[in-house]
């Protein structure tokens, strides 16, 4: 599966709140279970690639992992540990599917908090049944409601989060680019604000995969990837200007009937805008799964929190000089700052200004 066509960083990136407690018993131990069972299934990588019923395909992808992994520790300054060090076929196209839900008349996702990770904008799921039940009564109550399935997540260091089956069909950038956001996550994770971690990790992501392509001679991959880079943003930018809209049209006061009609029509023109980008690149572009669904609220919600804050953080890594350990002591330290205090440095319209 190649990932670009669907929602990379935000289907793979999301972290699964599963070593936290939650009110709802049921929910914490089906995610106890469902982690346990995962940790059962992995295998030292080289015990894979030496097995002789292994296939070429996949003994490849898990020599490239193996190299990846080295540089991430050598090269980045990522942490060495036992993390993507291991294989797990978890025989499913996913290996949790992700519930996020807004208000009907609200791009603000509905947000549940766990110890240790903090508040964040989903619920996981390991079966698939179980997240579109919990997503049918979500609708019931009058959200809107993705159902996502995700490839890949990380436990931030609690485990040894293995390469799994769901994530070798993709090509090594992004297999790199994965690797590099999850140990990232592994390095610095502020409980409670996804902006500042995933902004973080998209940004150590993108420098990662660029000293990694260079590191191996491959200018005409790193062009590609710059170019696959920019139609991304230029979507992402797209869909949080449907966002402000539709934050204009909730707070109008305007009845439910007008809002819904006005909000329709956000949406019809986000669809329509989105197919002339396709059409320009060639007729493929990124975020074609979402757009082949039905587009609501929930589908936006979480953009905001993978890019707001990736302008601030690319100048904290320019001020370093492009030191990654200047840059993560940088980090660090406004890791210290309370919430509006990082906001102001790196996640509003003229930080650092």
């Amino acid at each position: 599966m190649n990932s670009s066509s669907n929602v990379p960083r935000i289907r793979a990136a999301l972290l699964l709140a599963l070593v936290a407690a939650s009110q709802a018993g049921c929910y914490l131990l089906e995610s106890a279970q469902g982690q346990l069972s995962l940790m059962a299934e992995r295998e030292p990588i080289a015990r894979v690639i030496e097995r002789p019923t292994t296939s070429p395909a996949l003994r490849r992808q898990l020599e490239r992992v193996i190299s990846i992994r080295e540089f991430a520790t050598r090269e980045l300054g990522l942490p060495d540990n036992g993390s993507y060090r291991s294989y797990a076929d978890v025989h499913r196209p996913y290996v949790v599917w992700n519930v996020v839900a807004a208000p009907e008349f609200s791009v603000d996702a509905r947000q549940w908090c766990f110890p240790i990770v903090g508040c964040v904008a989903y619920r996981g799921y390991f079966e698939e049944r179980r997240a579109r039940a919990f997503a049918a009564r979500l609708r019931a109550d009058g959200f809107d409601v993705n159902v996502g399935g995700v490839a890949a997540y990380s436990t931030l260091g609690h485990f040894d989060d293995p390469i799994l089956n769901t994530m070798v069909g993709w090509d090594d950038v992004e297999l790199a680019a994965i690797v590099f956001h999850e140990l990232t996550h592994q390095l610095l994770y502020v409980a409670g604000d996804a902006p500042f971690n995933e902004a973080l990790a998209t940004t150590v992501e993108e420098e990662g995969v660029r000293r990694w392509l260079l590191a191996q001679g491959r200018t005409a991959d790193l062009a590609d990837h710059v170019r696959e880079e920019a139609h991304y943003v230029e979507v992402v930018d797209l869909l949080r200007r449907t966002c402000a809209e539709l934050r204009l049209i909730y707070a109008s006061g305007a009845g439910a009937a007008l809002m819904r009609q006005r909000k329709s029509e956000a949406f019809a023109r986000l669809r329509n805008d989105y197919a002339g980008l396709a059409v320009q690149w060639g007729g493929h572009a990124p975020f074609e799964a979402w757009f082949r669904g039905d587009l609501n609220n929930a589908n936006l919600a979480s953009i905001a929190t993978y890019y707001d804050c990736v302008p601030g953080f690319e100048r904290e890594l320019a001020e370093a000089a492009g030191d990654l350990n200047v840059f993560y002591g940088r980090v660090r330290r406004l890791a210290t700052l309370d919430k509006a205090s990082r906001d102001a440095a790196v996640c509003l319209p003229n930080a650092g200004s």
